[in-house]
């Protein structure tokens, strides 16, 4: 058994959370950079002769699939792990696969390498989300966690909308090579992870204060230490580990339910967002198809931090209202997006693809992560968003693979109807809230 040490506070807990919200935002958005890399690349493997007699669209479709599978089984096992072990052992293993892989997928020229590197970066990109978001929940009380949740929301919004473009821009303007974009994917996460390995902490215990859950309850506390005193056995992972936050309280489950229901939707964009602007407008540029799904990002970063805020002060905290809401109006704008697109117009397409960041990324914030820390308490918080985000990654495979087989119309018409069944399945649930811990 560990024997626990008293740390004497250096800082207040203000001071603390900004600094663990800063570094989990940074790393989040990090991730990003090695993902978005094969959406960046996708525009110049299609057009180079020496690869596409391969990779063509369809087996680019099943490698995003293969990717986001990898993804799915990820999200439910790193989730129980981070719970057992801590976010600092997950994510900085999670971190390093991502850039390796990313890299060795520049460099490989034996193009079977790619099935089983895009396993490792499902597996690897996994590690982030549940992992930090049980840092936001360990630093911030459920009166703040909407907000916090929000803000911290935006980092995967700020990494799908600067990730493609930095990637696109240098590997077509600076190099004129599609795998330079995975040389600069890698290469920036395995930057950024001097800073999280240099800023992060687990808990406010680590930090000399006390348990965020003692601070909610405004009572008494023990004497802080730098870890919690259990048995090692108590950090094996078991099977009923990963179901652990869904038996605690049943709406986790819906919330997957729901989240599988929506994400297609976005990752059909952040995947493909390049190649749907090149059906819309055939001829242009490589670098203009990698450029406008920025609208997309931009509508992201809004999102998140305004629903977060409206579930706080509007709604009292209660999370429900806000997804039922954004899953309407993202209903009506992809069946619009024909419409919008036809005329082939850049800016229409722009304004679309804004629109449908707007909704997409405000319901997606708020199921994978303020209502998924809330409803799984900071004791299964990244359990929770594991298994919400596990269930949603299982959706995201229609995301990746769908758009190398079908149409934009016919493919947004299926994610509308989809998302209009997320908001039949949580609008009887309008007044729900957590169970407590």
């Amino acid at each position: 058994m560990n024997v626990s040490t008293p740390v004497r506070p250096t800082r207040t807990l203000r001071q603390w959370q900004v600094q663990v919200f800063a570094v989990s935002w940074i790393t989040y958005a990090a991730f990003y950079f090695p993902r978005s890399a094969f959406s960046a690349a996708k525009v110049g493997i299609l057009g180079d002769p020496a690869v596409n007699d391969v990779l063509t669209k369809q087996m680019l479709g099943n490698l995003d699939a293969l990717y986001l599978a990898a993804y799915a089984v990820g999200q439910f096992v790193w989730g129980a792990v981070a719970e057992r072990w801590g976010t600092r052992v997950v994510v900085t293993g999670g971190m390093i696969l991502a850039g390796v892989a990313a890299i060795f997928m520049g460099l490989g020229t034996a193009l079977w390498l790619f099935a089983p590197l895009m396993i490792v970066q499902g597996l690897a990109q996994a590690t982030g989300w549940a992992a930090l978001s049980k840092n936001i929940a360990s630093f911030f009380t459920v009166s703040s966690r909407g907000r916090a949740m929000g803000m911290f929301s935006t980092s995967y919004a700020f990494g799908g909308l600067v990730a493609a473009p930095v990637a696109g821009w240098i590997a077509y303007g600076l190099f004129d090579s599609w795998r330079v974009a995975f040389l600069a994917g890698g290469g920036i996460i395995l930057v950024l992870l001097l800073v999280f390995l240099a800023l992060q902490r687990n808990d406010l215990r680590e930090c000399g204060l006390p348990d965020i859950d003692v601070i909610d309850s405004a009572q008494p506390a023990g004497p802080p230490t730098t870890q919690r005193d259990e048995p090692e056995q108590r950090r094996r992972v078991r099977p009923a580990d990963l179901l652990a936050a869904a038996r605690h309280d049943s709406m986790v489950l819906r919330l997957g339910l729901s989240y599988f229901l929506l994400k297609p939707a976005r990752y059909a964009i952040l995947l493909w967002g390049p190649v749907l602007v090149l059906q819309a407008v055939p001829g242009i540029d490589k670098v203009t198809a990698v450029l406008v799904p920025i609208a997309f990002g931009v509508a992201g970063l809004v999102a998140p931090i305004a629903l977060g805020w409206i579930s706080d002060t509007v709604f009292g905290a209660r999370r429900v209202p806000v997804c039922v809401l954004s899953l309407v109006l993202l209903i009506g704008v992809l069946c619009l997006w024909g419409p919008l697109t036809s005329s082939g117009s850049i800016w229409l397409i722009s304004t679309a693809l804004a629109l449908i960041g707007l909704a997409a990324y405000g319901a997606d914030a708020m199921i994978s992560g303020v209502a998924a820390v809330d409803f799984g308490t900071s004791r299964h918080a990244a359990g929770s968003a594991g298994f919400i985000n596990g269930c949603g990654s299982v959706g995201a495979i229609l995301g990746g693979l769908l758009p190398g087989y079908f149409g934009p119309t016919a493919l947004f018409f299926g994610f509308a109807v989809a998302s209009a069944v997320a908001a039949a399945i949580l609008a009887p649930h309008w007044n729900r809230r957590p169970i407590s811990a």
